[in-house]
């Protein structure tokens, strides 16, 4: 078993994806607010920062249903930032409408990157117009993938790939050769927004580390049927003749849900990528490894074995578990990228195989604080129990908050939460959040709500359900004053101290 990239370091991070930042858009963006947390993060002694996937998204707004498992979200894009902000004010046509007309939604703030394009386009410098062509030479191989298929949808009202004339759904290559031609103005646009949220990215990275904080991203095991991927490497994936799933993904009931879930994900052709030598998956990974300095794989015992659904099934319930090359694709990873700087989310239904597909490759699993309190004395949850090799979370995306979670127990299991933690009602949450940093595990990771003492008005998702999610956003007036000094201290006290 070799050693996990967090093995030995002990620290503490917090769980809070960018678009849940504050700021003057709809949504947060890579702008000033990001760096001032990043501040906050360093005055607080931490050494992780966790997001959520960061590809575009769709309406849902789900961060795991994207349109490209390779490019990044242009809604996080800050047009205020240096040089969009001179480019806008440079563009042909008239001055810029103010900002206080383009905050209300991405419609409109989408209009500033195509005028900030307008605004390059005739007045970029060589040296800035040099540097976009090196990028889309270097991303070529998906950002190519990634144009055609914006553009695509564009031209067949944002309706599904599947929809599409069948010349180009099929990618013959005298229809996208013919897209290539037409919608070239348009693919160099969509490239542009690669290009500057790569740069926003990079800035922010870099920063990040001049601080000693690592960036941790999250890698959905399966892709959106809708998206660049799947269109572009149907072969991949199993999806008939006309771009229609063979069998969809998700998983059997469990804890998140009494009735499953099913996701609609396509399934893995995984002969096919066996083949190729998993090159997609690896890809993939790398470009994400050029983002974060580690990376959690969302639904790991997906990688062992998965629970197939058929298409036609209404119901997570009706499925069956079929083998995955996991230990051949981890192989893959670890010589294509020097190592395999994961963490294997390993919730759900669990078993030997997959626990000892985890340990063969030295990824720490995951713990979550609220699951520990179900009376038996065997649960991996229990802080008596925890095991250093692991990432323990006071709760997830996916949870309900510490304190919205503990105001929905029954008296009786309100009463064993206070005998397992020696606390009374009036010390919590503090008393299950003072256990996670006190945990013997090597990384302890607290959403931002958690650490706001915040209830279940702030939650981010409810698995299973469609509306009223990812939209929280906190505010620096809700921070008090003194917070990152208490984390500091608690980060001191545990041994987690940046």
């Amino acid at each position: 078993m070799t050693a996990s990239f967090l093995a030995g370091q002990r620290c503490a991070g917090v769980l809070l994806h960018p678009t849940s930042l504050p700021g003057p858009w709809e949504a947060g963006v890579i702008g000033s607010d990001a760096w001032r947390y990043l501040n906050w993060l360093k005055d607080g002694g931490f050494r992780l920062w966790q997001m959520l996937p960061i590809g575009p998204v769709g309406d849902s707004l789900s961060p795991y249903q994207m349109t490209s498992a390779f490019a990044g979200n242009p809604r996080l894009i800050d047009p205020e930032s240096a040089p969009l902000a001179a480019w806008l004010a440079a563009r042909p046509g008239g001055a810029v409408a103010p900002r206080s007309a383009m905050t209300g939604n991405w419609d409109a703030r989408r209009l500033l990157l195509h005028q900030a394009w307008q605004g390059f386009s005739a007045v970029g410098t060589p040296y800035e117009a040099a540097h976009f062509q090196a990028y889309w030479q270097a991303q070529r191989e998906w950002l190519l993938p990634y144009a055609l298929f914006r553009a695509g949808r564009r031209r067949f009202g944002e309706e599904g790939w599947w929809t599409w004339p069948e010349d180009l759904r099929r990618r013959r290559p005298e229809a996208v050769s013919r897209l290539l031609k037409e919608a070239a103005p348009e693919i160099r646009e969509i490239a542009f927004e690669q290009w500057i949220f790569d740069r926003q990215w990079s800035a922010l990275r870099r920063r990040a580390r001049e601080y000693g904080i690592q960036l941790l991203g999250d890698l959905p095991i399966y892709v959106d049927l809708d998206s660049a991927d799947v269109w572009w490497h149907r072969r991949l994936f199993r999806v008939d003749g006309n771009g229609r799933p063979e069998a969809v993904a998700g998983v059997p009931p469990d804890y998140f849900s009494a009735e499953g879930q099913r996701w609609g994900n396509p399934l893995y052709n995984w002969e096919a990528l066996r083949a190729e030598g998993f090159r997609w998956w690896v890809d993939r990974v790398k470009t994400q490894l050029r983002r974060f300095d580690g990376l959690r794989i969302d639904h790991f015992r997906g990688l062992q074995a998965f629970w197939e659904i058929p298409s036609d099934s209404v119901s997570a319930r009706v499925g069956s578990w079929h083998l995955a090359p996991g230990a051949e694709l981890l192989e893959a990873i670890g010589a294509a990228c020097g190592g395999q700087p994961l963490i294997a989310e390993d919730l759900g239904t669990i078993t030997p195989e997959v626990t000892a597909l985890r340990r063969q490759f030295g990824l720490p699993g995951m713990l979550i604080a609220q699951f520990a309190f179900d009376g038996s004395p065997d649960n991996p949850y229990l802080p008596a129990n925890h095991v250093e090799q692991a990432v323990l979370y006071s709760g997830t995306h996916d949870n309900d908050t510490v304190a919205g979670w503990y105001r929905s127990l029954d008296r009786a299991a309100r009463d064993y939460v206070h005998g397992v933690l020696g606390c009374g009602p009036d010390d919590m949450p503090d008393a299950l959040l003072r256990s996670v940093w006190q945990s013997r595990t090597d990384a302890v990771i607290f959403p931002l709500q958690d650490l706001l003492r915040q209830g279940s008005e702030s939650r981010m998702n409810t698995p299973g359900t469609t509306r009223g999610n990812w939209t929280w956003r906190f505010s620096w007036p809700v921070v008090p004053a003194g917070l990152a000094a208490e984390c500091l201290q608690q980060a001191g006290e545990s041994g987690r101290q940046l």
